[in-house]
């Protein structure tokens, strides 16, 4: 038989087989419990470092998949706002072309009437003077009617004034 000394008491006694035996399996049932438990421990630590671990990649994932969408969104933003600009531009420089297309023509029109005015202006001056020589002329040719009529009947009057004085002059001379 064995001689046990007591861990707490420091008193060696005497045990026999069976005491022994069943010693021997109350520690090694207690250094089991205790080595199951200090597993458990460590199962469950790697456990939750593992579930830790998993939620940030989780997290990690996510965020990286956030931070892709709002990239994405961003960048259809930026394509809506550079299609609107685009928009906004094509419009601008079309009522540009046609404001000064209006322009263009609402010169020309302005052009077309200064000229159309000055050219019944320059027409009207023409005729009226046209008018005013040919009135002149006119006025000429009846002045030069009438002094050719006063003249021819001065010359009949003195044509029959001057045969008669002729006339008178030579029975003078004769009586």
């Amino acid at each position: 038989m064995n001689d046990i000394i007591c861990p707490n008491c420091k008193k060696a006694f005497k045990v026999d087989e069976a005491g022994f035996a069943d010693i021997l399996k109350q520690v090694r049932d207690h250094r089991f419990e205790e080595e199951l438990i200090e597993r458990l421990n460590i199962v469950e630590k790697e456990k939750e470092s593992a579930v830790k671990l998993a939620e940030a990649n989780i997290k990690n994932a996510l965020q990286a998949d956030l931070a892709k969408k709002e990239t994405e969104l961003a960048e259809m933003k930026s394509r809506i706002n550079n299609a609107e600009l685009e928009k906004k531009l094509s419009i601008t420089e079309a009522v540009n072309k046609i404001e000064k297309e209006r322009d263009e023509l609402v010169g020309e029109l302005k052009s077309k009437d200064t000229e159309k005015q000055l050219l019944e202006t320059a027409l009207k001056e023409k005729y009226a003077t046209e008018l005013k020589t040919k009135n002149d002329i006119i006025k000429m040719k009846d002045e030069e009617i009438a002094l050719r009529k006063d003249l021819k009947v001065k010359l009949s009057t003195k044509m029959v004034g001057e045969p008669l004085e002729q006339h008178c002059e030579t029975s003078k001379c004769l009586f």
